[in-house]
């Protein structure tokens, strides 16, 4: 894969422009009570923070030279409740303000899985699964500091900043102006640094997005075989290598960006301080000790504060970069929606019917069924050949609705799909397809998967009919057996019959079988095709299959050539004709 553009795309300049402010503040409307109580205790502390300084001047100036023990022992005693007090109301604070960051992040990351829960096969198909995962871990999990700690930074360093202010003026005025004159260059160099380091922030989740689709296609059991077998593991080690260290540098950048600037600063700031005592020597001045002390402390703690703002500017402005490939996911169309007022069928029947149906896959401006029209009774079984590439599973997917027709339209019972619930559809309709998935946990989870309160007798049920279930038996830990990471612990016939199994035991009306046996031996292929038999009674089946011998007894048989119906009847008819489907069966 070639290496990444180091560059922000224009595209995605623009993007990161445009993520509003008021729609990452939106994430937080639903906890302003615990924000605004967050705010209280905020104010609170730093308002009685600032007891210290004048509790400090007291003690130098009147407890300590008048010898007052009395005195003395209540102001030390106040300076150590104001520190107690605050350092409560902080750890209050950081529960509740954590508390709120961590529901945000959760409320994105389900939002997120959610969405792309309703997103069409075609986003799957254009997308890679790395880059899928990189932005629901990697670039949320950035967020994360952002999210829990910003708004209370705000509000807090603002807080202080402002009381910190107001207590240095009540203290002196002139020396209040020399400690801001460093704020306007502070602010330009902020600003500065954020847009580096946003720019930076993209870069690196574009990255790191690579790296995690190097990781799944380089150690799933699937990419490590391939790898083995062709020898690409070295230039797999190579590809993963290369990306890493580029993300190396990208780190040490966006940790350095502007930081001989930010120096620069520190030391400014370590000078005022030096400037404030030459200010408190000149002979106009009337300071006393006490007073000058108490200030130092002040301008110490009030440019902690400023500091504050302006670094959770610069991250909150390079964090605008995740927020904007968040947001481009949550706000990609939902192509295959929920209809509005879902028709709801009593009970199904399974009557298929697909009347003058074109579809094209996005992009493609050839039609990969074209004016198609067939008429399934219910319970009856039609099957669909032809070559490899002529439209039969296109027309399986649509049956699923897994896409919708670009025209014409497919309906069960009279209804169009896009009339009924998802759920609904998904209960109608079994799918048992040549790629068999199944998840990295045990055979009884997985045949659950598809009916979550079926039973034992029912898991083993479904089994049986699959004439998968003396295998499992078989083995030691019989249906509790873990299947390995895409069930790589069975051979792919056994994997077949467990997808078998798994949607046999949804009992669907409309069963579609898209090469479902393609994976097994003549003899088991001989044995679940009597299954097939037997459960298809009264059912509506839709079987798509190159071996002609597990087709010939449907009542329809429809040959496709290049998305179009070219010939249809029963095997009978279709021979006698002497057609493309006659030159299959010869």
């Amino acid at each position: 894969m070639p290496r990444p553009d180091p560059k922000l795309t224009a595209a995605e300049r623009k993007q990161a422009r445009e993520v509003s402010l008021r729609r990452i503040g939106g994430l937080f409307t639903t906890h302003r009570w615990s924000l605004s109580v967050v705010v209280l205790i905020i104010v609170a502390s730093s308002i009685i923070g600032m007891a210290s300084p004048f509790l400090l001047r007291e003690v130098i100036d009147r407890a300590l030279p008048q010898a007052d023990l009395a005195l003395l022992v209540w102001l030390v005693l106040g300076m150590v409740a104001v520190a107690a007090v605050t350092a409560a109301l902080g750890v209050v604070q950081t529960w509740i303000s954590t508390s709120v960051g961590q529901r945000v992040m959760h409320r994105l990351r389900a939002d997120v899985f959610t969405h792309l829960q309703r997103q069409s096969i075609g986003f799957f198909t254009r997308t890679r699964t790395g880059e899928v995962q990189s932005r629901i871990t990697n670039d949320i999990g950035g967020m994360e500091s952002v999210v829990t700690s910003t708004a209370t930074s705000i509000a807090a360093n603002l807080t202080t900043a402002i009381a910190t202010l107001v207590a240095m003026a009540a203290l002196s005025w002139q020396l209040s102006l020399v400690s801001l004159a460093v704020l306007p260059p502070a602010v330009w160099l902020s600003k500065r640094v954020a847009r580096m380091r946003r720019e930076i922030t993209a870069q690196r989740q574009r990255e790191l997005a690579d790296l995690n689709v190097t990781i799944e296609e380089g150690l799933s059991i699937s990419g490590v075989q391939l790898a083995k077998t062709m020898g690409t593991a070295p230039a797999l080690i190579e590809r993963f290598t290369a990306s890493s260290r580029r993300l190396i540098d990208l780190e040490l950048r966006s940790e350095l960006a502007g930081r001989w600037r930010m120096a620069s600063m520190s030391i400014v700031f370590a000078a005022i301080p030096a400037v404030i005592y030459l200010a408190a020597g000149l002979p106009f001045s009337h300071l006393s000790i006490g007073t000058l002390v108490a200030f130092t402390a002040l301008q110490a703690g009030l440019f902690r504060p400023l500091l504050g703002l302006m670094s959770v500017g610069v991250q909150l402005t390079s964090s605008l970069a995740l927020f904007a490939r968040i947001f481009e996911y949550l706000d990609l169309p939902v192509e295959i929606d929920e209809p509005e007022r879902p028709v709801v069928l009593a009970e199904p029947r399974g009557h298929l019917r697909f009347e003058d149906v074109t579809f094209a896959y996005p992009g493609s401006e050839t039609a990969a069924v074209a004016g198609v029209t067939l008429d399934v009774p219910a319970g009856s079984s039609l099957a669909l050949v032809g070559e490899t590439g002529s439209g039969k599973s296109t027309i399986a997917a649509l049956i699923a609705r897994l896409y919708d027709p670009t025209a014409g339209r497919v309906t069960i019972d009279g209804v169009d799909l896009r009339d009924l619930a998802l759920a609904d559809v998904a209960s109608i309709v079994g799918v048992v397809s040549q790629e068999t998935y199944l998840l990295h946990t045990t055979v009884r989870e997985n045949l659950r998967y598809a009916r979550p309160d079926a039973t034992d007798e029912q898991i083993e049920a479904a089994a049986r009919a699959a004439r998968i279930h003396d295998v499992i038996a078989a083995l030691p830990d019989g249906y509790d057996t873990m299947v390995g990471s895409r069930g790589h612990r069975f051979s792919g016939g056994e994997k077949q019959r467990i997808a078998i199994a798994r949607t046999l035991l949804r009992d669907p009306r409309i069963l579609v079988l898209d090469e479902a046996t393609s994976a097994l031996d003549n003899e088991t292929e001989r044995a679940v095709q009597r299954a097939f038999d037997e459960l298809s009674r009264g059912r509506t089946t839709v079987t798509i299959a190159h071996r002609l011998s597990t087709i010939r007894d449907a009542d329809q048989i429809v040959v496709v050539d290049h998305g179009r119906v070219t010939e249809s009847g029963t095997h009978e008819v279709l021979v006698g004709a002497g057609g493309r489907y006659a030159a299959l069966a010869a």
